[in-house]
């Protein structure tokens, strides 16, 4: 799994947890607080039958009282109101108030109104005595912020994650710009380079420079040169678009490629040599040309750079597989890649080489998985070495 993901699924899975404490906590608050609610309910009840046989309603009365003074402990608010419709008595209420004065009287009957406006069993009946209006206790609304509480704290957790996970893939980003930049320069190095020279081989005397090679020599790898150019200048251009993809021939591609290489393999000492093998009956791919073979080049050049001062065998090969797809083999001898590597070897930045960038092999990937709809794995082979496995949908295939 890309790396990137990990910080995405978790944060799903902390929204999903603090969304399903939420969720319970709620159902625990209500619960708290119907039960609240039917054991003060049901302790009035069952003190109904002791106010009822009391000789005089004064005599209720006290009783009534004792009663609400038994339950203050238990931070239920509570208000008693007489049989005139006046308030006696209140204990807990969240406010200070004053039972001597009409305000303080005013404000108990208002806040006993909302008790009963927002559940009607908030108030019990006493024949003869009078009414009590009864809440829920202060507990229920302390626990009822604690889970937003922690859901607050959990946003600014993700959000603090979604920031640095946006830093990873801005620094990342940079990276790569930074990688293609040094891709562009190196493959533009070679053929500026060879065109510096000749260009100072010109500016010899004729006699000295017709000694040296024929003007018209010059002229061809001038030419050679100049095409190598356009063609990098080409494929920076065409990486970034969605391109159409044409009828294209995996032997064109691959001869392309060993005209390239063969030249500029090294010969003397440890030198390396470059093989090609394209089985009859191999169908053509739909694909863009030139993405293509840079996708296939990116790979032998990075063959080539393991077989660096040992020397070795490159061979590129290709054949139909039995799923109706094409197989593009890439295999050397070389030191091969080490196995916690293998998965991770496309992702831009990951290199086996000191001071590599790891841009060839990411551009390989995207050229071939979303451009191209293939697949690249990367595997070791039994006598030592590795083969890059590029499988690509045959023409039939991707044009259905």
């Amino acid at each position: 799994m890309p790396r990137r993901v990990w910080p995405i699924l978790l944060a799903i899975a902390a929204i999903l947890v603090f969304a399903s404490y939420l969720y319970y906590t709620q159902i625990l608050v209500r619960e708290i607080r119907a039960q609240a609610a039917m054991t003060s309910r049901i302790y009035f009840l069952v003190q109904r039958g002791r106010l009822a046989s009391a000789t005089s309603s004064g005599e209720a009365e006290l009783s009534l009282l004792d009663i609400m003074e038994a339950l203050q402990d238990r931070d239920v608010p509570m208000v008693y109101f007489n049989a005139p419709g006046e308030v006696a008595a209140a204990v807990n209420l969240p406010f200070d108030f004053d039972l001597d004065t009409p305000a303080g009287r005013r404000a108990v009957a208002e806040f006993a109104a909302g008790l009963e406006n927002r559940n009607p069993e908030n108030k019990v009946v006493v024949q003869g005595v009078g009414s009590v209006y009864f809440g829920e206790p202060a507990l229920l609304s302390t626990l009822r912020w604690v889970p937003w509480l922690q859901v607050g704290a959990g946003a600014v957790l993700v959000l603090v994650a979604i920031a640095f996970l946006r830093a990873d893939l801005r620094a990342e980003r940079e990276k790569l710009w930074a990688a293609m930049a040094r891709e562009l320069a190196h493959q533009m190095g070679t053929p500026l380079s060879s065109l510096a020279g000749w260009i100072e081989v010109l500016g010899l005397p004729v006699n000295e420079r017709g000694a040296m090679v024929a003007d018209a020599r010059i002229a061809e790898v001038m030419s050679t040169d100049v095409e190598r150019l356009e063609r990098v200048s080409r494929r920076f251009e065409l990486i970034g678009k969605p391109q159409a993809l044409d009828i294209v021939r995996i032997e064109d591609v691959i001869q392309e490629l060993e005209n390239y290489f063969k030249p500029r393999l090294p010969k003397l000492g440890n030198g390396i040599t470059l093989r090609t093998r394209v089985r009859n009956g191999v169908p053509p791919v739909r694909a863009n040309h030139v993405l293509l073979t840079w996708a296939l080049e990116n790979v032998v050049k990075n063959a080539v750079d393991a077989l660096g001062g040992r020397g070795g065998r490159i061979l590129v090969a290709s054949e139909a597989g039995n799923d109706g797809r094409v197989h593009v083999y890439i295999a050397d001898d070389g030191p091969g890649v080490p196995a916690h590597l293998r998965e991770r070897i496309f992702e831009p930045g990951v290199s086996t080489k000191a001071g590599g960038w790891g841009v060839g092999l990411s551009l390989t990937r995207r050229i071939v998985q979303e451009l191209h709809g293939g697949r690249v794995v990367v595997r070791a082979r039994r006598r030592g070495g590795v083969v890059f496995d590029i499988t690509l949908p045959a023409a039939a295939e991707a044009s259905a």
